[in-house]
């Protein structure tokens, strides 16, 4: 019987079918994701254990930790991603499970959209695009980005690439990481309780589910400040950035990753607030590169075992 692969993430092969072809032509049979979301960790539990065939997985966000990596037959994971938060590396080191992820595929997709975000926040485009759908001629007076004060958290390749971008247009970048010293590519390091009082926009690039933004660092900013999240939803304590939108703390939000996905939550009713449906990486160009490079690390991996 041919090896059986788990597909996690819902959308893997949408943008192209060519990973999914790559997978067959090697001899692996595919298991769908058949929940179309992503999967909680009983789904994902009770899909490994049921089936003791499947002994790879080409990984999204699910939770892959130690009490569903010990009742699997898993040999190697494989993150279509950029981060590995999501999987307990210290388990699957003690399971013999390879593991690889996609740290480059990402990137561009996830950079450009962050800047789109943040200028439609800056200018209220979105605002302006509903009243006029409303039929109504509302000119709500924005911002322009060169000039203002951007703290970058989590300057990883994705982290690194805003800034790059943020630069071009004449932003002033301050990154945050402790991973790094000084400076990094030119830009300086700073801690995050430094920064956080004075800087007119905060954007996450983190990895990990450890909140970064409660209501402590809420209470710390400036009156006015915009905040981007496209990592991890764990990074922002949601009733906290409520709190801080309804005083005018912040003047506006773009959040792609959430606690709780698909989201229904409260953001939904602040105008000021976009919200999309995690989509981070969701370009075709970058989804096909990312999809791709996963399958080709899993076919590695299980290249290294036989070898």
């Amino acid at each position: 019987m041919a090896p059986k692969i788990l597909i996690g993430p819902s959308s893997f092969g949408e943008a192209d079918d060519l990973p999914l072809k790559i997978l067959s032509d090697s001899g692996m049979s595919v298991v769908d994701n058949p929940y179309k979301r992503r999967l909680t960790e009983i789904e994902l539990r009770d899909l490994l254990t049921e089936d003791k065939d499947i002994i790879g997985i080409i990984a999204g966000l699910e939770p892959l930790n130690r009490g569903v990596l010990q009742d699997s037959s898993l040999k190697v994971i494989s993150r279509c991603g950029s981060g590995l938060s999501n999987v307990d590396l210290e388990a699957a080191k003690d399971f013999e499970i390879k593991v690889f992820y996609t740290p480059d595929g990402p990137m561009v997709a996830v950079a450009e959209l962050t800047i789109g975000a943040l200028i439609a926040l800056m200018r209220s485009v979105p605002l302006m695009d509903r009243s006029m759908r409303a039929h109504e001629w509302n000119k709500i007076m924005g911002y322009q980005l060169r000039g203002k004060k951007v703290a970058v958290v989590g300057f990883g390749l994705i982290g690194q690439e805003v800034s790059r971008l943020l630069g071009s247009l004449g932003a002033e970048v301050l990154a945050v990481d402790p991973a790094f010293g000084d400076e990094v590519e030119g830009v300086p390091i700073f801690p995050l309780d430094e920064v956080i009082t004075y800087v007119d926009v905060i954007t996450l690039h983190a990895s990990g589910e450890s909140v970064i933004l409660g209501e402590a660092q809420f209470q710390a900013m400036k009156d006015g400040v915009f905040v981007l999240n496209s990592a991890r939803g764990e990074l922002i304590e949601e009733s906290a950035l409520i709190n801080a939108l309804d005083k005018g703390k912040v003047a506006g939000a773009w959040i792609d990753a959430f606690w709780k996905e698909p989201y229904i939550g409260p953001l939904l009713d602040y105008d000021q607030v976009i919200v999309t449906p995690h989509v981070g990486s969701y370009s075709r160009e970058g989804r096909i590169r990312m999809e791709t490079e996963a399958v080709e690390n899993l076919l590695a991996g299980f290249e290294g075992l036989r070898g």
